[in-house]
């Protein structure tokens, strides 16, 4: 079973580098091991932390389990604008690049060793330039006013449930500010409605996870998604679709 490293009270915060006792922490450098991971069509080199205090260092079983479930509805998922939360190794984001020739972005903490590894790892598995990267600690407010990702996805992120508050506050503000870069373009017909109402919306947050959580802290974050003004949909194979409920959309 899969451990949190760190207290989740204690993460995603500003704290001076000073030890309890008042003396100063050691740098250590950090160290990486690089392994070969396969998955639908294709085997990626990725780097990875041998350790990392924000759990941003191994890819967790949810992106496997993610990946099979997403080539599944390839239909649903090409042609979307995707930002992903959580990105950790880049690895998923990398994939669905390759496979799909998705234009997707990564995100994670603020942390310049995520982001440069995430580069690294574009570069390994042939992706250059790099994939953009946005770095950002959920709750914050957001560096981009008027995102455009029509699909944010995330994989295995619900392990820390303080920040639940505020991975939902970052997640309302990318559904509800949501403005797309097609807004000139030709109404939809009644045949691309139908799919969209099918698939998935636009905006929609798509996430899975096989970490294991209790039920209770699996339902805080449903319930905390619905008391913003978001609904959620079970998808199957623990994936699910949340998005804008409507009478949110209509009051934006």
């Amino acid at each position: 079973m899969d451990i949190a490293l760190f207290s989740p009270s204690s993460l995603f915060s500003e704290e001076d580098d000073v030890s309890s006792n008042g003396e100063e922490k050691e740098e250590t450098q950090q160290s990486f091991v690089e392994r070969k991971h396969e998955f639908p069509g294709m085997e990626l080199t990725i780097r990875e932390f041998s350790f990392h205090q924000l759990n941003a260092n191994l890819l967790w079983p949810g992106t496997f389990a993610f990946v099979e479930w997403l080539v599944e509805h390839r239909s649903w998922i090409e042609g979307r604008r995707c930002l992903e939360l959580g990105s950790g190794t880049g690895a998923l984001a990398i994939f669905l690049r390759k496979l799909f020739h998705l234009e997707i972005t990564t995100s994670d903490y603020a942390d310049q060793e995520i982001e440069d590894n995430i580069a690294h790892n574009c570069r390994e598995n042939g992706i250059t330039p790099a994939l953009p990267h946005v770095k950002h600690t959920w709750g914050d407010s957001f560096p981009i006013a008027e995102p455009d990702w029509d699909l944010v996805i995330a994989s295995d992120i619900l392990l820390y449930v303080k920040q639940y508050p505020n991975l939902i506050k970052t997640l309302s503000f990318l559904l509800k500010s949501y403005k797309s870069k097609d807004d000139g373009a030709v109404p939809q017909t009644k045949k691309e409605e139908t799919a969209m109402c099918i698939g998935l919306p636009k905006p929609a947050f798509l996430m899975s996870w096989r970490r294991r959580i209790g039920k209770e802290d699996e339902s805080l974050f449903f319930s905390g998604c619905e008391d913003a003004g978001l609904d959620v949909k079970h998808m199957g194979s623990r994936v699910y679709c949340i998005k804008l409920r409507e009478t949110t959309k209509n009051n934006i």
